[in-house]
């Protein structure tokens, strides 16, 4: 589904990606693990031609994304709340957002039902703007918006962020039981190294822009490699 190719992009002088090749395929669950400033965002947002590339291609279905439009049709994303129009309330954000994929408001409505559980009575019959909501019901908001119209590929950046434990439970749950049942390549990026391994089939780890491992986290091996990578030994600041 997703192809990169010698994709570089660097920002004064200093490389922050440096992709030779991969490849996404239709149905993987993808986690992207990496420490700050490891490249998880601008791959994204290569992805999804919100920055050009200095070097390389993305395609989607085949069709580079730079510049062209039939993969919209098909993709869902959140990265972060300026994908939000915070001057709606969220009720009018996901109507506009579902007209946009030519969705009826009846159809919003019974797709808005799938995520009851998740909105937890917070989102819904507020009465409130997007702007005036915590940034975790803005997180839930954004999340719902790109998985509304039932993507085929769905794209989240840190979907954990900014939400309470139950909250985080729920959402995996959520993907883990959307990639099942409608069998849709879904790939999320995430500081969390448990709730990724968790749900995720395939972890891709970034390091200074580069791919450094792609394993496969139900692997024991796999699973202890991450943990080596990441492990903080305790320290005594007495």
């Amino acid at each position: 589904m997703v192809e990169v190719t010698d994709l570089t992009k660097s920002f004064n002088g200093t490389t922050v990606l440096d992709i030779d090749r991969l490849t996404i395929a239709d149905g993987d669950f993808v986690g992207l693990l990496g420490n700050n400033g490891a490249g998880k965002t601008t791959l994204f947002r290569l992805m999804f031609d919100l920055l050009r590339p200095d070097t390389g291609a993305v395609t989607i279905d085949g069709v580079g994304v730079a510049g062209t439009e039939p993969w919209k049709a098909h993709s869902g994303v959140y990265l972060d709340s300026s994908f939000l129009i915070d001057y709606l309330t969220p009720e009018e954000f996901f109507y506009f957002i579902g007209k946009t994929y030519g969705m009826s408001r009846a159809d919003v409505d019974a797709r808005l039902d799938t995520f009851v559980q998740f909105m937890n009575g917070e989102i819904l019959g507020t009465h409130k703007f997007i702007r005036a909501m915590s940034m975790g019901n803005k997180q839930k908001t954004g999340i719902i918006a790109a998985m509304l119209h039932t993507p085929r590929l769905l794209v989240l950046d840190e979907p954990f962020n900014f939400l309470d434990p139950s909250s985080q439970i729920c959402i995996k749950e959520m993907l883990a039981g959307y990639a099942a049942s409608t069998g849709a390549t879904v790939v999320i990026s995430s500081h969390n190294l448990n709730h990724t391994i968790d749900v995720c089939t395939r972890v891709l780890l970034l390091e200074k822009g580069h791919i450094i491992k792609d394993l496969r986290p139900a692997d024991d091996g796999s699973r202890r490699e991450l943990e080596e990578y990441f492990n903080i030994k305790e320290k005594n600041y007495a």
